[in-house]
């Protein structure tokens, strides 16, 4: 059932009061009746009207002065202005103030009717203009929520777009497997924060969106909150599953939320549930990836006591040299997981690693296969294989002498330039079983004289900057 258009005819004349409320009856409206402007204020702060109708002069609050109340209520109700005072003039200055349009008494009921037709068909075209454009700023928040595997920006951007779009006073996300042990640390700071328990109750029983007023909303808020004016709680559901819940609250005024908004959170709401999962499932990856590599690495130090600790100073140093070259976040994690993976091909190396002094020249060659043998290991592992550039090739010099394959410069991928930085200064500044650890002022002379041959001569002021601000910070 559609509702029905509700309007609020203002008048100190009564007979014309029940004059309009009988004839506007009769074409279907609502109608309610006002005998001047503070009483109309009164009643459009408790309901929601769609048009006023309403008289130029009247006691206690005239119409121009209603109009002026009106410019700071939300949503403002279009206003029509009938008067039987001055001029044309006086009506026109009515409009100029935010009135739609303008009846002069002595006037015609069917003139009247008219008026009102012609003022809530524009209020319905400027709604409907209003709906497109929420629906397109909606629509385009829902792809990039779509597109994202970050949840802290899934639901930063859920809470934005909600907010943007209905105009709403609050605006929280609960996520179910959080929510159901207790409301969320921020939801304190909340005038009307959702009750986890019934919210998630309503929804695990199968019920849908709730389109709230006050006097419906108090069950739904916690213990101590205040219940809003209006209210609008929409679950976010993956497959059946009831992963959270989207609520939002407008304090002033009638509050109650429309249909078309009704629809438009909801259309938000399911994005961000399959986003909301894609991001969990991600992260859970990535913590498997993290798991895998921090175990793969303790294998490798396990090789050689003199290297323990070795993967996971060379993913330090690399990391400070990535963030310190601007590269984005998803970047620098991959340049400190394949620095943690360097030397994962020693596994299939030969070469007794712990004896003293210096390897031969054939045990030398087969310990420089331990790069070949690093990418095998990781290739085949799907999601370790995108850090293979950087284990197969951070022996390789800028001068082109270096190993597996003697590329030489840019051709070499910039992870693995990183990696080598890095890993040839830690390598100097630890203890091997054939020497002991070189001090730092060493490693930094050595790193510089071989800029532009070993080393890339960009990258190395870049690391030794990083090296000194955190050596700085660690108080070194």
């Amino acid at each position: 059932m559609v509702d029905r258009p509700r309007i609020l005819v203002v008048d100190d004349e009564e007979v014309i009061r029940d004059v309009l409320a009988d004839f506007l009856s009769l074409e279907e409206y609502a109608v309610t009746t006002a005998a001047d402007g503070e009483s109309a204020l009164a009643e459009l702060r408790q309901s929601a009207y769609d048009l006023v109708l309403s008289d130029l002069k009247m006691p206690r609050m005239g119409g121009l002065e209603l109009l002026a109340a009106l410019e700071h209520e939300r949503p403002a109700p279009t206003t029509v202005i009938m008067t039987g005072f001055g001029t044309v003039e006086t009506a026109i200055e009515a409009m100029k103030r935010g009135a739609h349009d303008y009846i002069l008494k002595p006037f015609r009921v069917e003139e009247v009717v008219l008026t009102v037709r012609r003022a809530l068909e524009k209020q319905r075209l400027a709604a409907e203009n209003l709906r497109l454009r929420d629906s397109v700023a909606l629509y385009s928040a829902s792809e990039r929520i779509a597109g994202s595997l970050s949840l802290d920006a899934i639901l930063r951007t859920v809470l934005e777009s909600a907010r943007g779009s209905t105009q709403a006073d609050e605006v929280q996300l609960l996520l179910a497997e959080s929510a159901r042990d207790g409301a969320p640390a921020e939801a304190k700071a909340l005038r009307a924060a959702m009750n986890p328990e019934a919210v998630f109750a309503h929804f695990d029983a199968g019920g849908e969106a709730l389109r709230l007023r006050r006097e419906e909303a108090g069950r739904y808020v916690q213990a101590g909150g205040e219940a809003p004016a209006g209210m609008l709680i929409v679950p976010l559901r993956h497959r059946g599953e009831v992963v959270g819940a989207l609520g939002l609250s407008r304090h002033e005024g009638p509050g109650r939320f429309d249909e078309g908004q009704r629809k438009l959170v909801r259309m938000l709401a399911q994005r961000a549930a399959t986003a909301i999962v894609n991001a969990r499932l991600f992260r859970g990856q990535q913590v498997a990836i993290r798991e895998t590599i921090e175990g793969l690495a303790r294998a490798i130090d396990k090789l050689d006591p003199y290297t323990a600790g070795h993967s996971d100073r060379v993913a330090r140093y690399a990391g400070l040299l990535a963030r310190r070259m601007g590269l984005d976040a998803a970047t620098v994690r991959r340049v400190r997981q394949s620095a943690q993976m360097h030397d994962i091909g020693k596994i299939g190396c030969h070469v007794n690693l712990n004896k003293p002094g210096k390897l031969t020249a054939d045990e030398y060659e087969d310990f420089k296969k331990h790069t070949v043998y690093g990418r095998d290991i990781l290739e085949p592992i799907g999601f370790l294989e995108p850090l293979t550039p950087g284990v197969l090739l951070h022996h390789e010099r800028m001068d082109g002498r270096g190993y597996p394959f003697g590329i030489p410069g840019a051709e070499i991928p910039l992870i693995a330039r990183i990696i080598c930085i890095a890993d040839s200064y830690d390598a100097m500044t630890s203890d091997r079983a054939y020497r002991k650890a070189l001090s730092h002022e060493v490693a930094v002379a050595e790193l510089k004289r071989c800029a532009g041959t070993q080393f890339d001569a960009e990258l190395v002021p870049l690391f030794l900057e990083a090296l000194e601000r955190w050596r700085a910070e660690q108080g070194r």
